[in-house]
């Protein structure tokens, strides 16, 4: 996946918006809370979303995905795809709509209605 394809995905997600911030990355919200960012790792893009505790001990054994840097490092569920194997496209894909799912499953129910956010699939 490139930075445009990230983009063109996240953005086609329900009630979703962009900033550019941390260094030129962009930076994904579902209402006010961030459940993707794609910035540069030695110079090439990194996808970073947030995983279940499971899926955080398991993909960062994986050769190209790491803990995301300054949000694992804060306890927080969060992981890298940052180089080669890495995850493939669709595997990245569907890791960002689980990313989406778990951030907005943190939102009241009220603001869920208010985004007309879906039901949730991966929570």
């Amino acid at each position: 996946m490139d930075r445009a394809s990230f983009n063109t995905f996240c953005a086609a997600m329900p009630a979703t918006s962009h900033v550019v911030q941390w260094g030129n990355a962009d930076v994904w919200k579902v209402g006010p809370k961030v459940f993707a960012i794609c910035g540069w790792a030695d110079g090439r893009d990194a996808f970073t979303f947030k995983v279940s505790e499971i899926a955080y001990e398991v993909l960062q054994e994986q050769p190209g995905v790491r803990p995301a840097p300054y949000l694992a490092s804060r306890g927080m569920k969060w992981l890298q795809h940052y180089d080669a194997p890495g995850l493939s496209d669709i595997e990245l894909r569907r890791h960002i709509e689980i990313s989406y799912d778990l951030v907005a499953a943190g939102l009241s129910k009220k603001k869920r209605r208010e985004l007309n956010i879906p039901e949730l699939r991966h929570t």
